[in-house]
């Protein structure tokens, strides 16, 4: 066999788990893909007789290419889903597939997606690499040119932020529907300081096509901005639990058109809007007014 047909066939074997590694850096199965082969790129350009241990140099070379992305993305505006004319030749890409990217998602937890979003860039790094992949600190040192010691620390308070967004959605859903409750009175009160207080530093307010298509934006981030998006737009807000979580609906014309979850811990640090209505329809909402359902 070819030596770049063996190192191609050695890199599929690995995909599912660098689609894995991206998907839990980049929370999108098109961007995932997107760059699970820009590491293919990156290895035929590299020295390959050099690699002595391919798995780990191809899950910190998709760790890096993800990490750039982060950095970049508040740089750029959020692409759409294009399915395009993908092949499973690695140097062109293999389509994603939904079912799959749901079974990626699923195997995160949304929830955790959304605690991970909150993470600067290079926290993410690390956290999604040591905690979750098992990638020494040495080697993710040398990544990000950084001590060792300094990635342990990053991890540390990488781990403390992931770990409290995870235990107050689990164990506080009274603190969590009283934090939503204020949210959603200072919007529409129009109380900007109030919003800002309420709102992580580095929340993020993730919008899908529909909502987007209604005046929202794909992705805001920053207490400041999300703050500033929704100051004086809840109106039709009421809330709800969905899926058992503390969040609201907007109805308009007595329709639910828009539903909102949030992420809290002690401020919210994660906002989700969905319009899409079959999405909607599939989530188990439970209203203050059942008029209003």
């Amino acid at each position: 066999m070819h030596d770049a047909d063996l190192l191609a066939r050695r890199f599929e074997e690995h995909r599912p788990h660098l689609r894995a590694v991206a998907h839990r850096m980049l929370g999108s199965g098109v961007e995932a893909e997107d760059a699970v082969q820009d590491t293919w790129l990156r290895l035929t350009r590299a020295q390959t007789d050099g690699i002595d241990n391919l798995p780990g140099w191809l899950t910190t070379a998709v760790g890096r290419v993800c990490l750039d992305r982060l950095r970049s993305r508040a740089a750029r505006a959020e692409q759409p889903w294009d399915g395009g004319d993908a092949t499973d030749d690695p140097a062109v890409g293999a389509p994603v597939d939904p079912e799959q990217e749901a079974v990626l998602t699923e195997s995160v937890g949304r929830a955790l997606l959304v605690v991970l979003d909150t993470l600067a860039p290079t926290e993410r790094f690390v956290f999604v690499l040591h905690d979750l992949f098992a990638v020494s600190f040495d080697e993710i040192a040398a990544a990000v040119d950084r001590s060792p010691a300094a990635v342990r620390q990053i991890a540390s308070r990488a781990r403390r932020r992931v770990q409290l967004g995870g235990e107050v959605r689990a164990t506080d859903p009274t603190r969590q529907r009283q934090v939503v409750e204020a949210f959603l009175a200072a919007s529409r009160e129009g109380r900007f300081d109030d919003l800002v207080t309420l709102l992580d530093p580095h929340v993020v307010l993730r919008a899908d096509p529909v909502a987007v298509g209604m005046g929202s934006t794909a992705e805001t981030r920053g207490a400041a901005a999300v703050a500033a998006f929704f100051n004086g737009r809840a109106e039709g807000a009421v809330p709800a639990y969905v899926d058992a979580a503390p969040g609201a609906v907007v109805v308009i014309r007595g329709r639910t058109r828009i539903v909102l979850t949030f992420i809290v811990t002690d401020r919210i640090i994660g906002i989700e809007a969905v319009a899409d209505p079959e999405h909607i329809a599939s989530l188990d909402l439970v209203t203050d007014d059942p008029a209003r359902r």
